[in-house]
């Protein structure tokens, strides 16, 4: 099984609010990311909310299935979230793609090529390498504990840097998509 994940509990104070749900292409921002993991096909789907939580889960389209958990400590970092969301997981979950709420750009296609290379490779951490920078990865369960128990405001990034030997990446050809950190960058 493999699970998606959406980390949306940010408070938006570089955007000036609740940016999850400033409308990008017709739809919520946040809603990009959701959708990429469900066009890829992910077995299950846990989105992570914290600031404005109900106003941000029930803005967004999700399957049925879905499971919505709240972070209370979302103030404490993006680490929570992830510790969050890699608790809320399945227990049949065997790896689980890691998105951003403010990353529209994240495609189905690089999910699925992440999920695929996994599956090809059973590293602990597969990631996105677009020709300008790293994107989006992939956490095998064999690192869901240690991911867990990260600090502050910092994802996978911390993991990959302290154990360099458990990246696998896979190359996509194109620019890295931008977060949109600011109405400015909403913008653009």
């Amino acid at each position: 099984m493999i699970s998606g994940v959406v980390l949306a509990a940010g408070t938006g104070s570089r955007f000036g609010g609740t940016k999850q749900l400033a409308i990008v292409d017709g739809k919520p921002l946040a809603q990009h990311a959701i959708d990429a993991l469900i066009d890829a096909g992910v077995d299950e789907l846990v989105l992570v909310t914290g600031h404005d939580a109900v106003r941000v889960a029930s803005g967004l389209t999700l399957p049925p299935d879905a499971r919505v958990v709240y972070n209370g400590a979302f103030r404490d970092g993006q680490a929570t979230s992830l510790a969050a969301a890699l608790h809320a997981l399945d227990d049949e979950s065997e790896a689980a793609v890691v998105l951003m709420a403010d990353q529209p750009g994240v495609t189905a296609d690089v999910v699925r090529a992440l999920v695929d290379r996994f599956r090809g490779t059973r590293k602990q951490v597969v990631r996105a390498l677009y020709k300008d920078g790293p994107g989006p990865s992939l956490l095998s369960r064999e690192i869901y504990a240690e991911a867990g128990h990260l600090h502050g405001d910092v994802g996978a990034r911390v993991l990959i840097a302290s154990h360099p030997e458990w990246v696998e990446e896979v190359p996509i050809d194109g620019p890295a998509p931008r977060d949109i950190d600011t109405p400015e960058d909403l913008e653009s």
